[in-house]
């Protein structure tokens, strides 16, 4: 008899605990679960965003003849009907960069004020690539401008400056461009553009030395960075124009938040567990085991008295 309820006693002591233990695993995974899935769709959406962003290019307008200011119209192969317009640019007026949808565009030039569906004075059409900036400029005169499209350096070697030249002066038709040591451009032509040239970052003067004497004006290259040196037509004689085409490059800090995920990782659900889940059934086994032990000495020490 007190054997069957001893067995009793131990069978719904071991349900109780298999009932505990099978509530906190299955508590733990859901939690789990729960937290990787927020993180999960946190991620989804930066992937997202990552992934929009690396589908798109980036292009800027710049008026470098001379004439009347004109708006510049960029329509879209993909949506015709909504083109982006930039209105008002004037001799030496440059946009900021704009965020464009990778492919094909047409540029369309028309005067200031002019209907939308008018013809353009000039027009031309390029194909934006993903992760590339673009210039797209108005050069020549104003009875001879043409638009070229320009590719544009994001990055220059470490340690440098990366520079070039565009020769947007009528009045002088023949220009030589120097920073320091280097000369970046000989009897540079009327509506030419050089290529990159690397020179030492700092605060130089650009030497320009035309048929009518010399100019010189200070730029400021910070190491890494990138430009473009426009030389335009001023009120009395040549101005420049230093146009940034990439700033210098910041490198992230390493170590803490970059060595991993952090805080915000989550952490293995089942093996943190194991050994609470052991340290609870052991401990409630001994203390049905001590309990069974301390009643069977009590018994025996009656039996044993006077």
């Amino acid at each position: 008899m007190r054997l069957g309820r001893r067995l009793v006693l131990l069978t719904a002591t071991t349900t109780l605990l298999g009932g505990a233990v099978a509530a906190i695993a299955a508590a733990a995974p859901a939690a789990y679960a729960a937290t990787t899935g927020a993180l999960a769709a946190t991620r989804a959406q930066a992937m997202s965003a990552a992934a929009e962003q690396g589908n798109a290019g980036w292009v800027r307008c710049a008026n470098l003849s001379q004439g009347t200011p004109e708006d510049v119209y960029l329509y879209s192969f993909g949506d015709p009907g909504n083109p982006t317009v930039l209105m008002h640019e004037g001799y030496g007026g440059v946009s900021s960069y704009m965020q464009l949808s990778a492919g094909e565009y047409t540029v369309a030039v028309r005067p200031v004020g002019a209907a939308a569906s008018s013809p353009a004075s000039i027009t031309t059409s390029f194909m934006v690539s993903a992760g590339t900036n673009y210039t797209v400029a108005s050069l020549g005169s104003a009875t001879g401008r043409r638009l070229q499209v320009l590719q544009d350096q994001i990055a220059a070697p470490s340690g440098e400056a990366l520079v070039r030249v565009i020769q947007a002066s009528s009045k002088q038709p023949r220009v030589t461009v120097s920073i320091g040591a280097d000369t970046l451009a000989r009897q540079l032509a009327f509506g030419s553009v050089t290529t990159y040239q690397a020179v030492q970052p700092g605060t130089p003067s650009v030497v320009f030395s035309t048929a009518d004497g010399h100019a010189a004006m200070p730029v400021t290259l910070a190491a890494g960075s990138v430009h473009t040196i426009v030389v335009l037509d001023g009120t009395s004689g040549l101005k420049i124009d230093n146009l940034t085409d990439a700033a210098a490059s910041q490198v992230a800090a390493k170590g803490g938040a970059a060595t991993g995920l952090g805080g915000t990782a989550p952490g293995p659900p089942a093996p943190g567990l194991a050994p609470w889940l052991a340290t609870l059934a052991a401990g409630l086994l001994l203390a049905v085991a001590g309990g069974f032990g301390l009643r069977r000495s009590r018994r025996t020490g009656a039996a044993a008295g006077p």
